[in-house]
């Protein structure tokens, strides 16, 4: 599996759009708002939340900020019309983090507030290093200006994220907890599967013993079953935590996390953005290549 996975990830610049697409659909829901707000009525069906996610990021332009906002107060809306349990992730740059940091600033409270009117919450996601700073700045500011209906995330490959979390649990800041994709230098990021995975629980058990509420967001078998173990050593109930998952990743163990009476949370990702955000988790996640390509090969 392990060379199948890196001659998808080598060959993938070379595949068709049309044929990535074909890849894509099991983990995007598809190009339109109401495409998410489908697969988020039927995973409710199912008992499990959800979060939408608008695609894009990293974006050049002011007045392109301003179509990515009001397309995530659309989606807030659409949540309220159609009685969703599902909340908002956003991306800073997307907002224009790196364009202008007051402007980032000025187009996320604008989301922060109309989340809070419709009585929903919004994940500020993390990016790749050179914003993690300024990420935890915006969401500081947001708490500062009395806005308690967000929340950030924390990689657990970086260096400086046990800092980081226990400077926010003091603040009980709902914190969604995971690895970590972005390419960062071994100066400043664990590179280890097992250094990932043991900071990763060392990061959990600091939430969980803090009381904030936290997001259990990974795949991985070892951690789930390290994070039941501490849910139930320390009695939690399910008002403190939550399983996350991607949409279309590990289904069968995201159906028994919820059969075993735990919350879970599948992220759905939609829009036009869908080529570049499935490319590069092709690229840097090499199981799930080996799941789509199951999808393509075995019926």
């Amino acid at each position: 599996m392990p060379i199948l996975n890196q001659l998808i990830t080598t060959v993938l610049p070379f595949i068709p759009k049309t044929i990535v697409g074909q890849v894509a659909k099991r983990y995007i829901a598809g190009v339109r708002l109401s495409d998410g707000v489908r697969v988020a009525k039927n995973l409710n069906e199912k008992g499990m939340m959800a979060t939408m996610d608008l695609l894009g990021e990293d974006v050049k332009n002011a007045n392109e900020t301003e179509q990515v906002k009001k397309g995530i107060l659309s989606i807030l809306q659409s949540v309220k019309e159609n009685k969703l349990n599902s909340n908002v992730s956003i991306k800073p740059t997307q907002l224009g983090l790196k364009i202008d940091k007051e402007l980032g600033y000025r187009n996320l409270k604008t989301i922060i507030k109309e989340a809070d009117r419709l009585g929903n919450f919004v994940r500020i996601d993390m990016e790749d290093a050179t914003t993690t700073d300024d990420t935890l700045t915006m969401y500081r500011r947001l708490r500062a200006d009395g806005f308690k209906n967000t929340g950030v995330v924390i990689q657990a490959y970086m260096h400086r994220s046990e800092s980081d979390v226990c400077a926010l649990v003091k603040d009980g800041t709902n914190i969604r907890l995971c690895k970590g994709i972005y390419n960062e230098s071994p100066s400043i990021a664990y590179k280890e599967r097992q250094e990932i995975r043991n900071n990763y629980l060392s990061l959990l058990k600091i939430i969980l013993e803090a009381g904030s509420y936290v997001g259990i967001a990974t795949h991985d078998d070892y951690l789930i079953d390290g994070a039941c173990e501490m849910i139930q050593k320390y009695g939690l109930g399910k008002e403190h935590y939550e399983f996350q998952m991607l949409l279309g990743v590990r289904e069968k163990r995201r159906d028994t996390i919820v059969n075993d009476g735990h919350h879970l949370r599948v992220y759905i990702p939609f829009g036009e953005q869908w080529y570049a955000y499935s490319t590069r988790r092709l690229k840097e996640n090499p199981h799930m290549a080996w799941y789509v390509t199951k999808a393509i090969f075995i019926r």
